[in-house]
C-alpha cells in the first residue's frame, strides 16, 4: 500500500495543508491510517475505510440531477454515443459505470457526471436527449464536488469514475445498487491484494 506525506496528499487532493492534516489526524485517531517509521502516512485497511465512507455517502441527496429521456433502448448503443463528448467533460457512474467495470446488474437508466465547464444543453443535443420533469432514463449529474473526476478510468473508450467513487456512489443507490457495489468492492480488494503481494 502506498505511503504519503501530508504535503503529497495535499497536492494530490488539491486541498490545503491544514485541511489535509486535520483529516489525517482524524483517520489516525479512528484507526484507519497510521504513520510509518519515516513518518509517512499509510491506510491500514482500505476496505474498512471505503465502507465507512460509503455508509455516509448519499449519491441521490448530494448531487444535482438533470433528467432526460432517450428513445434508444439498447444500453450499449446509447453508451457508444458518449464518444461524441470530450472525455474530460463526463464520467459514468452508478449502474452504468458498474456495467463497464464489473457487469452484474444491467442498468435501465444511464447516469453520468458532467464538469462545471460542460453545458448540459450541448450534451443533450449531442446525445439526442429530451428533457423531462421527472423520471426519464438518462440523468446528467452535476456533482457535489469536482473530486468525483479524480483518477477517472477509460473503459472501452468511455470515461468512468474511479472504482472507489463508483463503489460509494452505488452503496446506497436503489435498484440493486448495493449488489453492484459489492462486485466493485471485490474487484478493488483483488487489485489491492495483488499489489501487496508484488
Amino acid at each position: 500500500m502506498r505511503e504519503w506525506t501530508i504535503k503529497g496528499l495535499s497536492q494530490e487532493a488539491n486541498v490545503s495543508l491544514g485541511y489535509t492534516h486535520a483529516v489525517i489526524t482524524s483517520l489516525i485517531s479512528a484507526g484507519y491510517a497510521t504513520r510509518g517509521s519515516s513518518y509517512r502516512i499509510r491506510v491500514v485497511d482500505p476496505i474498512r475505510l471505503i465502507r465507512r465512507w460509503a455508509a455516509y455517502h448519499d449519491y441521490a441527496a448530494i448531487n444535482t440531477f438533470l433528467r432526460y429521456h432517450t428513445f434508444e433502448r439498447d444500453v450499449d448503443t446509447f453508451l457508444s454515443r458518449l464518444s461524441r463528448l470530450d472525455e474530460a467533460e463526463y464520467a459514468l457512474t452508478v449502474l452504468s459505470g458498474a456495467h463497464l467495470i464489473a457487469p452484474y446488474v444491467r442498468p435501465t437508466t444511464i447516469h453520468f457526471y458532467i464538469s462545471d465547464q460542460t453545458d448540459p444543453k450541448t450534451v443533450a443535443e449531442l446525445l439526442d436527449l429530451r428533457p423531462v420533469e421527472s423520471g426519464g432514463n438518462v440523468s446528467v449529474v452535476r456533482p457535489y464536488d469536482a473530486g468525483v473526476f479524480y483518477a477517472r478510468q477509460t473503459v472501452d473508450g468511455l470515461s468512468v469514475v474511479n472504482s472507489v467513487q463508483l463503489y460509494v456512489d452505488l452503496f446506497n443507490y436503489p435498484a440493486r445498487g448495493s449488489e453492484a457495489a459489492e462486485k466493485i468492492l471485490e474487484t478493488l480488494a483483488n487489485q489491492w491484494y495483488s499489489a501487496t503481494r508484488v
